[in-house]
C-alpha cells in the first residue's frame, strides 16, 4: 500500500522526462493513479493537470530553440487551444462507463501510432510553414489530447515534421510548447468539473516539472531511440492489462 501511494509521484517524474522528448508520459502517470484507487475520469483529468506542469518545464529546456521559431507558432497555437478546449469538454460530459470501456482502445490507438511513427516522420528540406492540412490536423490531435492525450505528444512529432524545421530539436520544442497549451486549456473545464484530485496533482507536478527540465536537457544529448523503445514497451504492457481488466 505505501508503495501504491507514491507511485503517482513517481510515474510524474518519468512521465516528465519522457514528454520532454518524445511523449507517452501518461502510459505511466494515468495508469499509476489508477492503480492508486483513483476512478478513471479523475485519473485522467488528474494526469493532465501534472503533465502541463511537467511540460511547461520541457519547454523551458527548449527555449533557444523556441525564440529561433516563434515567426511559425501563431497559427498552430490557436487552433491546439480551440480543440483542446473541445476535447476537455467532450470528457467531461462523457459517462464514466463508456470511458472505461475506451481506455484500452486508446492506449492500443496510442502505443501503435507511437511504433509507427517512423514511417509518417519526413524530414523536408525547404522554408519552414504550416500547410493548411496540418493545422487540421493539429485542431483534431488537440481535440484528442483534450479528451486523452497519451501518444498525443508523438502524433504531433509527425504532423510538425512537415513544417519543414531545421532539426529534430526545434520540432521538439514546438511540440512540447504545443502540449503545455493543449493540456493548459484543457485543465480550466477539469477544474470547473472537480475532476482534478489536486492532492496528487500538485505533488506530481512538481515532479514532473523536475522530469520535464531534465529530460529536456538529458535526451537533447542522447539518441530518441532509448525514449521510444521505453514508451513502446510501457505502452504495449498497459495496453494489454487494460484489455484484461
Amino acid at each position: 500500500m505505501t508503495l501504491l501511494r507514491f507511485l503517482p509521484e513517481g510515474a510524474a517524474f518519468v512521465a516528465g522526462m519522457m514528454n520532454s522528448v518524445a511523449g507517452g508520459g501518461g502510459f505511466l502517470s494515468f495508469p499509476a493513479l489508477i492503480a492508486a484507487g483513483i476512478p478513471p475520469i479523475p485519473a485522467n483529468a488528474t494526469s493532465n493537470a501534472a503533465l502541463w506542469v511537467g511540460n511547461i518545464g520541457s519547454a523551458r529546456g527548449y527555449s533557444t530553440e523556441l525564440r529561433e521559431q516563434r515567426a511559425l507558432l501563431a497559427p498552430v497555437l490557436a487552433v491546439s487551444i480551440v480543440g483542446g478546449v473541445l476535447g476537455a469538454v467532450l470528457l467531461v460530459v462523457t459517462p464514466s462507463t463508456i470511458f472505461e470501456r475506451l481506455i484500452p482502445w486508446l492506449l492500443l490507438f496510442a502505443t501503435a501510432l507511437f511504433a509507427a511513427s517512423p514511417l509518417l516522420v519526413r524530414t523536408q528540406r525547404r522554408a519552414p510553414h504550416h500547410a493548411w492540412w496540418q493545422l487540421v490536423a493539429q485542431f483534431l490531435v488537440a481535440i484528442y489530447g483534450g479528451y486523452f492525450g497519451a501518444g498525443m505528444g508523438i502524433v504531433m512529432l509527425a504532423i510538425l515534421s512537415f513544417t519543414g524545421f531545421p532539426n529534430f530539436n526545434a520540432t521538439n520544442a514546438v511540440k512540447n510548447l504545443l502540449s503545455v497549451a493543449i493540456n493548459g486549456v484543457a485543465l480550466i473545464p477539469f477544474a470547473i468539473a472537480r475532476l482534478v484530485d489536486w492532492r496528487l496533482a500538485l505533488p506530481m507536478a512538481v515532479l514532473a516539472l523536475a522530469g520535464g527540465y531534465a529530460g529536456a536537457r538529458l535526451f537533447r544529448r542522447l539518441p530518441p531511440i532509448y525514449a521510444r523503445v521505453t514508451v513502446i514497451t510501457i505502452g504495449t504492457v498497459m495496453t494489454v492489462v487494460f484489455f484484461r481488466r
